[in-house]
């Protein structure tokens, strides 16, 4: 696995935990020699994630819109910087670049990056792994309602089990180099 997309907040939050996790799994790429692909801000828990990973001499790929580059949240101390045209050109490149997508804690725009991404999976477009750092329970209700979802007959179990949900960010990488690479088609199933 060369490179982890990890998508996560543009803020803190107001638990430090958030932050320490972000710094932890920043640290744990790099050291395991995984580059980061991310939404290239230097600002919240997507600045942590990157400076944890530069200050352990890894590899930190930025991909951002413009209109962010305006508004002086780009981060231009990483390895390298994508200056993108919209938020869907960011997606598509951060996907292309990447092997595999972690979630950290974060809003609107995290939960927007994970299902769209966990969405394109489910239809088979493509076969890599994705996974949630369930950072001090805070994806724990997301993952009930995940489970809802299939008990409702919305999702199936396969595709249901395209994300793994865990407390431990060393086990979800574990169990990404143990990924079988199979995409899952949502209509063949």
């Amino acid at each position: 696995m060369r490179r982890i997309c990890v998508f996560c907040g543009s803020s803190a939050g107001d638990d430090p935990v958030y932050t320490e996790v972000a710094s932890a799994v920043g640290k744990l790429l790099a050291c395991r020699g995984i580059g980061l692909v991310y939404g290239g801000g230097d600002v919240g828990l997507m600045g942590t994630v990157a400076d944890a990973a530069l200050a352990a001499g890894g590899e930190v790929i930025g991909v951002i819109p413009e209109h962010l580059v305006r508004a002086e949240v780009a981060h231009h101390g990483v390895t390298e910087l994508r200056i993108v045209e919209d938020m869907h050109e960011r997606k598509a490149t951060m996907a292309s670049l990447s092997d595999a997508f972690l979630a950290l804690p974060g809003g609107i725009g995290t939960l927007e990056e994970l299902f769209e991404i966990w969405t394109w999976a489910q239809l088979g477009l493509h076969a890599k792994p994705v996974g949630i750092v369930d950072v001090a329970g805070f994806y724990v209700k997301l993952g009930e309602f995940l489970d809802h979802m299939v008990d409702s007959g919305f999702l199936n179990t396969p595709s249901r089990e395209l994300v793994r949900l865990d407390a431990d960010p060393e086990k979800l990488l574990d169990s990404f180099s143990r990924h079988s690479g199979v995409a899952v088609d949502k209509w063949d199933v």
